[in-house]
């Protein structure tokens, strides 16, 4: 058995849909810090999203929905545990304006 923490996943989606972010390969167990970056300079609300079976992000798999994140600021998401049946995604109320980053440690 092998832990390591490293960057896993960035996104800076262009869309207000929600995106996936990670997913585990096959095998891993991982546990994952997340931070979301408003790059923009207004607030924006954020949804994140953890679907511990498959890929279905709405108001069932939601961990955040719709906080505010202000202009210049992040919000900090940490100890999500996954395997590789679960997904994490986010969505942004404006397009292009959050950057998302996640960390983990991953047990191989």
């Amino acid at each position: 058995m092998a832990l390591e923490y490293k960057p896993l996943a960035q996104v800076r989606e262009n869309s207000t849909n929600p995106v996936l972010l990670y997913q585990p390969a096959a095998g891993e167990t991982v546990e994952v810090s997340l931070r979301i970056a408003n790059n923009s300079a207004s607030a924006v609300l954020v949804r994140i999203f953890h679907d511990i079976d498959g890929t279905t992000y709405d108001e069932a798999s939601a961990l955040v929905w719709d906080f505010e994140i202000e202009s210049g600021l992040f919000l900090p998401v940490t100890g999500i545990k996954m395997d590789s049946s679960g997904s994490l995604a986010y969505r942004s109320a404006i397009a292009n304006a959050l950057t998302a980053t996640v960390y983990g440690i991953v047990k191989t």
